[in-house]
């Protein structure tokens, strides 16, 4: 095998490994796709100044985020249906990320539950809530995550609804499920995939099973959750969550500095700038691009996280040096997973530490807490 020198060549070994219909459910974004597509372009147009004779002996990337002590700027995002892209895929995310000395972050709408990846690691590990219309749902998935002692709730608020996915409907990736001969062939295509799913402790939305009482399977509590999304949500559910959440909130989707203004004031602990990874609304500015207003707006009275297009050491530069605290990465560590399960997580946060530290050392930074404009090309 070639060996592995950026997170496309993860990709590429994804793409042959997992099922059509779960690769499109990563890779793929909303409608035409023009923020996705955005998120990564918008990044690489930024330019580094190069700076020599400069001593960087000594160069650290430690950091805290949100109160969490962290190896380097960089956290594992919480994603859905993890556990089928890899059999028990959150529990070796999570693993992972502990040996690097990073944040993990578990999805609601994960295969392992909350309680399975806490008695599988040891590091405390953050929990990622989606306010459903069924506030018991949500008082109970509070309850058990302090009861995991997460120290950090991130409250997903991009999603009143789901943004159409055309390579889902195309793949029969619906609510529920549709098998067609074309992705029962593929699935049979895929044996190593399949004997591993099947060996995974958990094959259904753990989460949500657990709190429905095991009333239904795989495909009702998808069913469940897509018919529970809440488009009455607002900002005072969430100085609802505020008061029942003692511990770090941080509010994920945020895309405009009047939304950023308004979590301060409710008590947020943080922010995600972030468009769902270009998978909600179609149309919406690059993360990067709508990050340095929200930056000038709120930077000074709460911490600022960013995700979008992240698949680089490099992409976590140029965040920082706009102004963001680090960086959350989604596809670039389900790519990893799909091809190599956990040591594939291993190789991609291996490849942003090096990549980090060969930018720090090409642009003259000692240490990433002083990371600014100055090291960015203004021509």
């Amino acid at each position: 095998m070639p060996p592995i020198t950026c997170v496309a060549d993860l990709r590429t070994l994804a793409r042959r490994r997992i099922p059509r219909a779960l690769f499109g459910y990563v890779d793929s974004g909303s409608y035409d796709e023009t923020t996705m597509r955005a998120n990564a372009a918008e990044l690489a147009r930024i330019r580094f100044r190069q700076r020599v004779l400069v001593d960087t002996s000594g160069r650290s990337m430690a950091t805290t985020l949100v109160g969490q002590k962290a190896a380097m700027p960089v956290a594992i995002a919480p994603t859905g249906l993890t556990g089928l892209i890899r059999g028990n895929g959150e529990i070796l995310g999570a693993r992972a990320a502990e040996a690097a000395g990073i944040p993990f972050c578990l999805s609601t709408m994960s295969i392992a539950t909350i309680e399975d990846v806490r008695a599988a690691t040891t590091a405390p590990f953050w929990f990622q809530l989606y306010v459903l219309r069924d506030r018991d749902f949500s008082r109970a998935m509070i309850e058990r995550a302090r009861a995991a002692a997460c120290p950090v709730l991130v409250v997903t608020v991009d999603l009143p609804t789901r943004g159409q996915r055309h390579a889902d409907l195309k793949n029969g990736l619906t609510v529920p499920p549709r098998l067609t001969w074309r992705n029962a062939f593929d699935l049979a295509t895929k044996p190593a995939w399949g004997l591993g799913v099947l060996r995974g402790k958990r094959m259904t939305f753990g989460n949500i099973e657990a709190y429905l009482k095991d009333k239904v399977g795989l495909m009702g509590a998808g069913e469940w959750s897509s018919n529970h999304f809440d488009q009455t949500l607002d900002w005072d559910d969430m100085a609802w969550i505020r008061d029942l959440w003692p511990g770090k909130l941080v509010l994920k989707g945020i895309l405009d500095p009047a939304d950023a203004a308004q979590a301060v004031r409710i008590g947020a602990d943080a922010i995600v700038v972030s468009n769902h990874g270009g998978r909600q609304l179609d149309g919406a500015p690059a993360t990067i691009t709508a990050l340095p207003e929200i930056v000038r707006a709120v930077g000074e009275r709460i911490e600022i996280l960013f995700d979008g297009g992240v698949r680089s050491g490099q992409d976590v530069m140029r965040a920082l040096a706009l102004g963001a605290r680090g960086c959350l990465i989604g596809r670039a560590w389900l790519y990893g997973l799909a091809a190599q399960g956990e040591a594939g997580v291993a190789a991609v946060l291996d490849l942003f530490r090096r990549e980090l530290d060969i930018t720090m050392m090409l642009t003259g930074t000692k240490d990433l807490s002083c990371v600014s404009r100055e090291i960015l090309y203004a021509p």
